[in-house]
């Protein structure tokens, strides 16, 4: 009998693998599946393949129909902006497109939540803001990607939640799997660009002085810097 952890390993594994395959043509829109398949082919019960084209039903990826199986469904009705989706296109999709989509994305939506900040932060979100630049200016010197990418996720977590905005608030998840993603796929450089931290301190210290203005155009700069970094990285000879 399977413990629970070995349960959740099993579909958490499977989760990737189909999200994966989907994500990146290898099972193609229309293709049909079937639970018993699945459940041969990946070693794992019919309930965890089950549960695991629950989740990707919920997603807009698979479709379940009576008589007919479990539907691959094309790109168009699948929920682009969940993070697993997200994480699944950036590993075996088109990057370079999917980055460009994403900072696209972030140029009609973080810039505006950086104006509002300014409006509406409290003296505690302006500190943490600022420490987050702190961490960055250090990491960033040392090296410690990983740490680097924490204090980043920080940062951008705590500008969308001083925005005051729930809807910006929601999209949390979908930047921090795009900063994620260029640390995991190599787009980042070893030693982070220091005109980039430098802009988030802009952002930080416009939001602490209730410069509106200054603090949309310095999230701008900054999602500008971030796709140029991303389209140089991503060529073939970078």
């Amino acid at each position: 009998m399977s413990s629970p952890s070995n349960v959740g390993a099993l579909h958490a594994g499977l989760l990737t693998t189909l999200g994966t395959g989907i994500a990146s043509g290898e099972l193609a829109a229309e293709q049909v599946l079937t639970l018993d398949r699945l459940s041969a082919e990946y070693e794992v019960s019919r309930s965890v393949a089950r549960e695991v084209i629950r989740v990707l039903e919920s997603m807009g990826m698979v479709e379940s129909r009576r008589r007919v199986g479990i539907t691959v469904q094309p790109a168009r009705k699948w929920n682009v902006f969940d993070p697993r989706l997200i994480r699944w296109r950036l590993h075996a999709g088109d990057r370079a497109a999917m980055l460009a989509s994403l900072s696209e994305l972030r140029r009609g939506f973080e810039p505006a939540a950086a104006a509002l900040a300014a409006r509406r932060a409290d003296p505690d979100q302006c500190r943490i803001l600022a420490a987050a630049v702190s961490d960055m200016v250090v990491h960033g010197r040392s090296g410690d990607l990983d740490a680097y990418l924490l204090a980043d996720k920080v940062f951008h977590r705590t500008l969308l939640d001083a925005s005051g905005n729930e809807m910006f608030r929601a999209l949390n998840d979908v930047v921090a799997e795009v900063l994620a993603g260029r640390t995991e796929h190599g787009l980042m450089p070893d030693s982070p660009n220091p005109a980039a931290i430098e802009l988030h301190d802009e952002v930080a210290r416009a939001i602490r002085l209730r410069d509106e203005d200054a603090a949309e155009r310095a999230m701008r700069a900054i999602i500008d810097e971030a796709a140029t970094a991303v389209k140089e990285g991503d060529r073939p000879d970078a």
